[in-house]
């Protein structure tokens, strides 16, 4: 969605037309789920609080400031949201995206080999994320999993961008290592 689309979709919400809503959330849906599941790590979670994200951008489409950058603003306000959440439930969280059993394996049975393997990859791939500082965990959550461009993350984290991607050679030094990331 382009800038203008965004103001918009906007000008439209804050005239009460749904349909402005219903444009940035065909757009977007996606994109805010994998930032807020990256931070809560928890698919329920992250559904619930996705959901409360675009009631949220309805009640607070006032406070957009056109030509700010609506994806900063949008990823901005996802990112507080479920930080907040962890907040006030007190989860401990990982960094990295752990897919579903159902959604790797179908509706097939699933062998206790195939779940010993999942299990043990799981813990390795922990494992591998614990050697991580808390800001090089951040950044790999925000580049892999919300597919962030390095400029985007400076901007949300007030961050420079040179720190930005020293910490993220850091930590695929530390994973490549650890023999977990491969660059495609």
């Amino acid at each position: 969605m382009t800038e203008a689309a965004f103001d918009a979709c906007i000008l439209a919400i804050l005239k009460g037309d749904k349909q402005g809503l219903k444009d940035i959330y065909d757009a977007y849906l996606s994109y805010i789920y994998r930032i807020v599941y990256g931070v809560v790590g928890n698919k329920e979670d992250a559904e619930d609080i996705t959901s409360e994200f675009f009631i949220k951008l309805w009640q607070q489409a006032d406070r957009y400031k056109s030509g700010s950058g609506h994806k900063t603003y949008l990823t901005t306000i996802a990112r507080n949201m479920a930080i907040d959440h962890l907040r006030k439930y007190k989860k401990e969280t990982t960094e990295f995206s752990h897919v579903d059993d159902e959604e790797e394996f179908g509706n097939e049975p699933v062998s206790s080999e195939d779940t010993e393997a999942t299990v043990i990859e799981d813990i390795s791939v922990k494992e591998a994320v614990s050697l991580l500082n808390p800001g090089e965990q951040q950044v790999i959550n925000m580049k892999v999993l919300s597919d962030m461009t390095f400029s985007e993350i400076a901007e949300i984290l007030k961050v420079p961008m040179g720190t930005i991607t020293w910490r993220y050679r850091e930590a695929i030094k530390k994973l490549r290592r650890c023999g977990y990331y491969e660059e495609a």
